[in-house]
């Protein structure tokens, strides 16, 4: 098997399933009558992400049939040919049943349990981010053209421009420790959250971002498109995983400075 065919194949495919998605979603953004359910962990969900990720699941069946995928709407169905489809249709569900456009859809590709492909597509802002392993990582930005995406060179966290997503994620697990050094010690700390803060980060535009609850929907298909950038995803102890419950997007020059808050 040519598995870089195999990858790129897969790549294009989420490129454009992402944005299909998106436009779907699009027709939900802002109604005034979006219903607003509640899932068990009490957190939103709606019928924009129950349907997109409907969508999604319905072309991956068609496309590639011996592929499993994993949802986080749709649950899970088992594969056979060693590759797996992460889906978030709609990271970032808060932000969107409050009308701010720093959603994405999130479309990640596993191939022998490690993300090899991802994508995230922001469809009121307009613009994609995707990467697989050995093929690099991209940035097409609203009206813009194609871009190869690159993390930043800042090397003092002093400097660096840090996001978060949510304020009470860091205490729900008993690190606002955590929140407060490294909000004090950087640059300028915005809470651009979800999704949109790491690709931030992976198209240079800003230098951290840091995660205190992920699922691994949230985090498969930043893996490759942060690390084919030049930088690093990681966990809060600095493993290269999207399987801890938490998560870091950064640059490799600050590394260190933002484990030295988040290792225990």
């Amino acid at each position: 098997m040519d598995v870089e065919a195999q990858f790129r194949r897969r790549l294009d495919f989420a490129r454009s399933a992402a944005v299909d998605a998106g436009k779907l979603i699009l027709g939900h953004y802002q109604s005034a009558g979006l219903a607003v359910d509640r899932k068990r962990d009490n957190s939103p969900v709606t019928i924009a992400d129950r349907q997109s990720e409907q969508l999604l699941r319905a072309g991956i069946e068609r496309e590639f049939p011996a592929d499993a995928i994993l949802g986080e709407e749709l649950g899970e169905r088992p594969g056979t040919s060693g590759f797996r489809w992460i889906l978030d249709p709609l990271d970032g569900t808060k932000s969107f049943v409050h009308g701010v456009p720093l959603f994405g859809t999130l479309i990640a590709v596993e191939f022998e349990e490690k993300c090899v492909v991802g994508v995230c597509h922001f469809p009121v802002l307009g613009e994609t981010a995707w990467g697989a392993k050995g093929l690099g990582a991209w940035w097409e930005p609203a009206g813009g053209d194609v871009r190869p995406a690159k993390v930043s060179a800042t090397a003092d966290l002093s400097q660096a421009l840090l996001c978060f997503t949510t304020v009470q994620g860091f205490a729900r697990i008993g690190r606002q420790d955590a929140f407060e050094a490294l909000t004090s010690s950087a640059g300028l700390a915005r809470g651009w959250g979800d999704c949109y803060g790491h690709i931030l980060v992976a198209t240079g535009r800003a230098d951290v971002m840091i995660d205190p609850l992920m699922n691994l929907w949230d985090a498969a298909a930043l893996v490759p498109i942060v690390e084919e950038a030049g930088g690093r995803f990681v966990d809060w102890q600095g493993q290269a995983t999207a399987r801890s419950g938490n998560g870091i997007s950064v640059n490799a020059a600050l590394l260190e400075q933002v484990l030295r808050v988040t290792r225990r």
